[in-house]
């Protein structure tokens, strides 16, 4: 059942991929026309064509690997002669890429960003419309410092050093509210190595802490040492589970497990991981009266047991916005900062991270996409389509900014070149291309190399 789960997230993500890198290429497609540019092939999927069609002097296919597609436009044959024939300048084809003037090259590279970003604000802006829930914790913090959960531990955390203490309830960052354990999240995330103001609720009263987040090297983000504090009241029962084996149901109360009192999640998941047990026995609260169920637990070379236990949540609900102004401004505001926050994570590979845990490949994209696209089909009609809709969203934020960055064979090195071009009044020597564009392919195929070793390490560790 769980191989069935697994494909059918990579064939949504396939889907949600693919649709992202579409609508890239459809950029560019549409650019190029615009500037008088021919385009000799539009093409779903990339290998061998499967099927298609002309019109429009384009050749529409579809290919056999399904993932994005390619828009080929007229002029590439030219250059592969120029190189050939070691000539100095490329010819000036009509209707050829090259045989267009710089700035228009430059407006073709720039469309294929600029539709991911126009994407990701119209997804937005649709989500904003909808409105839509999302399962997270409450905003009460546990210390770290004080369970095992399993992993490398620090002598003191960033959180012990402000002062904060487990079952402090955060209800401010910054002057902004922090409603759930989301909101915390949010604001811990994006603020590594940057003071954040803390007001606590702790036993009704209120404290100002000042927190400094460290960077997780794992993510690039913030990290101060909290997690959530939830009740230890079962919300889900995996099936053939170890927990629905031994009878625990979801509405059940966890208030002990081998004697020892249970408190929260945290707590929960600290005692078992500290001793691994084989068997524990699970005081139970159902219905007023207590019962003890022996739970049979598998433990995994990771560390993870069969448990198959989900803790209650709450509901994190954004509201559809009332008019159609207040959700396109509700759009533009979370496209501008989505766009924040990816500069920040691009910003932390430059500080120590490892690009192996925090940079994804596109196994890893394609299983996350599937993953959202799973849980939106899994919730409500309209809600549950704000789920896999916002992730298609983030992903083209992240696309838009990592393609205009001015690497050769990126958009972004394509633009570089224009502008160089258009200042010496010259066009560059085919070969001088090539040699840019070959540094450029060499350091993106390293990039993909690295990520798709940190994939594969992300699912072996699963």
């Amino acid at each position: 059942m769980h191989l069935v789960s697994v494909a059918i997230d990579i064939v949504l993500g396939v889907i949600g991929l693919g649709i992202v890198i579409l609508v890239h290429e459809f950029g560019h497609f549409f650019a190029a026309r615009a500037a008088g540019v021919e385009v000799e092939a539009f093409s779903i999927g990339w290998g061998p064509r499967i099927a298609g069609f002309s019109r429009g002097g384009t050749e529409w296919r579809i290919s056999a690997f399904p993932i994005g597609g390619f828009c080929k436009m007229k002029g590439e044959e030219a250059f592969r002669k120029a190189l050939e024939d070691d000539a100095s300048e490329l010819p000036r084809e009509k209707g050829s890429y090259y045989g267009v003037a710089p700035w228009r090259r430059m407006l073709i590279s720039f469309a294929g960003p600029f539709a991911n970003v126009a994407l990701a604000f119209l997804v937005f802006s649709l989500s904003s419309t909808i409105g839509y829930d999302s399962p997270t914790f409450p905003n009460r913090i546990v210390l770290l410092s004080e369970y095992d959960l399993g992993g490398p531990r620090l002598s003191e955390y960033p959180a012990d050093k402000a002062g904060l203490v487990s079952g402090d309830r955060i209800v401010a960052a910054d002057g902004k509210p922090i409603a759930d354990f989301s909101d915390l999240l949010e604001k811990i995330t994006l603020s590594a190595d940057k003071p954040v103001h803390l007001r606590i609720d702790r036993d009704g009263r209120p404290y100002d802490k000042t927190v400094t987040p460290i960077m997780d090297k794992s993510t690039g983000g913030g990290f101060i040492g909290v997690s959530y504090w939830a009740d230890p009241i079962v919300g889900t029962v995996a099936s053939g589970s170890a927990a629905q084996i031994a009878g625990i149901e979801p509405g059940d109360r966890l208030v002990s497990i081998d004697g020892k009192k249970v408190q929260h999640a945290i707590a929960a998941f600290s005692i078992l991981n500290s001793a691994k047990p084989e068997r524990a026995e699970f005081g139970i609260e159902r219905g007023g009266k207590i019962a003890e169920f022996g739970v049979v637990l598998n433990w995994s070379t990771q560390g993870k047991s069969n448990l198959g236990i989900g803790f209650e949540t709450q509901t994190h609900r954004v509201r559809a916005a009332s008019s159609l102004e207040g959700a396109v401004a509700a759009g533009a505001a979370e496209t501008w900062s989505t766009f924040q926050a990816t500069l920040i994570g691009l910003e932390s590979l430059f500080r120590g991270v490892n690009p192996l845990k925090a940079i994804s490949g596109p196994i890893r994209l394609t299983y996350m996409v599937g993953q959202s696209a799973s849980e939106g089909i899994q919730a409500s009609a309209s809600g549950g389509l704000a789920i896999p809709l916002k992730f298609v969203a983030l992903l083209s934020i992240g696309l838009f900014i990592m393609n205009l960055l001015p690497i050769p064979a990126l958009d972004g090195g394509q633009i570089v070149m224009f502008v160089v071009e258009a200042a010496r009044k010259r066009a560059l020597r085919p070969i001088t291309i090539y040699r840019y564009q070959f540094i450029g392919a060499t350091f993106i195929l390293a990039i993909f190399v690295m990520a798709t070793v940190g994939d594969l390490l992300f699912f072996a560790a699963r």
